[in-house]
């Protein structure tokens, strides 16, 4: 089984993997024949096997299908509209399938909306979450990002166009209007478009916003937190100390638990 990763809208993004993929594999499972009929016409490549649709509305149904081919020893290669399968797309389902048969599972690595948004977005980077579509209803919604609002991470969400406006000012509810984000549409696509801003100055145009969409939210920003007293560091070395730790873990410790450096945390214990 292999996993292709497509263009998310321009074909040039194509690997030369996928092309041979497509090519030579005995089964392709697209999420939208039409599509991939188009991609495979952009890129000179003739499909040589059977297509077949696999899509959200048929992929419970055919799954046990195609498993049945990889355990007869086929070759099958599951490929979406745009990005990686299993993302927010079809795809898990059968790889969970294939690992139960012990067929083997392989990815042709392509373009992914999440990590292609996050390196436009100008947020940090190096951690990030994937929280995928939000909630449909506006009640589920506003609790699901009510439960987000701490979270230190850059977070990651598709939307539909029709929602996003919502969406926006659900967030900007949830996170604070004042919160970090960029709204990205149509990436890699003619008419692509990053908005950055604030998630109150994105909502207020949001309602303009078609094409497929990718939304980049900054985490919470840090607490601060005040710097306890020297007795109160004082005491909680004492405290461990008298639980059982050296004095030299002590300081260590809480030094580590108020983020200070260690000399400050020396001085008040010895003061």
């Amino acid at each position: 089984m292999i996993l292709l990763g497509a263009p998310l809208g321009n074909p040039e993004d194509a690997s030369p993997r996928l092309r041979s993929v497509l090519a030579t594999a005995d089964i392709v499972a697209a999420e939208d024949t039409r599509r991939l009929g188009r991609l495979a016409q952009a890129l000179g490549v003739t499909i040589g096997g059977r297509l077949v649709s696999y899509f959200e509305g048929n992929e419970e149904r055919r799954t046990p299908e195609l498993a049945d081919l990889l355990a007869g020893g086929a070759t099958v290669a599951v490929v979406t509209d745009g990005g990686m399968p299993s993302v927010s797309d079809p795809g898990f389902r059968l790889v969970r399938a294939a690992v139960a048969l012990g067929v083997p599972v392989s990815v042709a690595p392509g373009p992914s909306a999440v990590t292609t948004a996050l390196a436009v977005s100008g947020l940090p980077c190096d951690r990030f979450c994937f929280e995928g579509f939000p909630p449909r209803k506006q009640g589920e919604r506003r609790a699901y990002f009510a439960s987000l609002a701490a979270e230190p991470r850059t977070l990651v969400f598709f939307e539909s166009p029709h929602r996003v406006e919502d969406t926006m000012r659900d967030l900007a509810t949830a996170f604070g209007a004042d919160r970090p984000a960029a709204l990205c549409r149509e990436l890699t696509k003619t008419y692509e478009e990053i908005r950055r801003g604030t998630l109150g100055e994105l909502a207020q145009d949001a309602a303009s916003a078609r094409g497929e969409i990718t939304l980049v939210v900054g985490g919470a920003p840090a607490v601060q937190q005040e710097r306890p007293s020297d007795e109160a560091l004082s005491a909680s070395v004492a405290a461990l100390v008298a639980a059982g730790a050296t004095k030299k873990d002590a300081i260590t410790e809480v030094a580590t638990r108020f983020d200070l450096p260690r000399r400050e945390v020396y001085a008040a214990a010895h003061a």
